[in-house]
């Protein structure tokens, strides 16, 4: 062969080597982010642009743990910003709804409790009254099917939370809690460092592998890894262990 015969066929292999390098690997798994019922605290970073700073670096920071947290269960992220239609929650998806404060519409707890009832997955988080009450959102609607429901304010309100290690966790870890809204139902695996008369976290797989997690306090779920003087909760390890549960099959 030619030398610049052979030198050209050596760059084209190199070219394409580096193409498919360079070359995103889609996601298995989507984490589709409710965001069309007045969500208290998550938005899409573009749409905060020109907004308060401190608004605009909280939900930068935000994302960027989210994103650190798909990416090591091998997922996206997508937004719903207007009605949840069946169509958006797709097999291998993960509906992440954290502390909205509107109303899911008959169709919308429709097409949420057909999607958990075939297999889908859920991660919704509620809590104290001073954010959002039961009363603005019908979100228990949602997961009241599945035998698991948000109730009243839990009474040991003190800072510090924890795991329990099992199903969801493998190991203990120590996550932020000040204040939150007690969950009846699931299996408990979230308490207060103090008791365990009050869990503020449980899971349920439901037949046809559908799972869920509900919280009954946000601050894990924001990625608040201090608080009160504690600057070691284990958030994104949380986060990670609970949203590779929900997307095991």
């Amino acid at each position: 062969m030619r030398p610049i015969k052979l030198f050209a066929l050596l760059l084209a292999i190199v070219f394409t080597g580096y193409v498919e390098a360079q070359t995103p690997k889609k996601a298995k798994h989507r984490i589709v982010i409710d965001l069309a019922h007045k969500q208290i605290f998550w938005n899409d970073p573009a749409g905060v642009e020109g907004k308060d700073p401190s608004l605009v670096n909280r939900i930068n920071y935000m994302t960027g743990e989210i994103t650190k947290t798909a990416n090591s269960v091998d997922a996206e992220l997508v937004y719903i910003k207007d009605e949840i239609k069946p169509e958006q929650l797709t097999k291998g998806s993960l509906l992440f709804i954290h502390i909205p404060s509107g109303q899911y519409t008959p169709a919308e707890v429709s097409a949420v409790t057909k999607f958990i009832s075939n297999g889908g997955s859920l991660f919704v988080v509620m809590d104290a009254d001073y954010w959002s009450n039961l009363k603005q959102t019908n979100v228990n609607d949602l997961i009241r099917p599945f035998g698991i429901a948000f109730d009243g304010p839990n009474p040991d309100s003190l800072a510090g939370g924890s795991t329990k290690a099992g199903v969801i966790t493998p190991k203990p870890l120590k996550i932020s809690y000040h204040g939150a809204r007690i969950v009846n139902g699931g299996t408990p695996f979230c308490f207060n460092i103090r008791t365990e008369k009050f869990p503020f976290g449980v899971y349920k797989e439901v037949k046809n592998g559908g799972k869920i997690i509900v919280m009954g306090d946000g601050m894990v779920s924001l990625y608040m890894t201090s608080w009160e003087g504690v600057d070691d909760y284990q958030c994104q390890e949380f986060m990670h262990d609970t949203f590779q549960w929900l997307l095991k099959r």
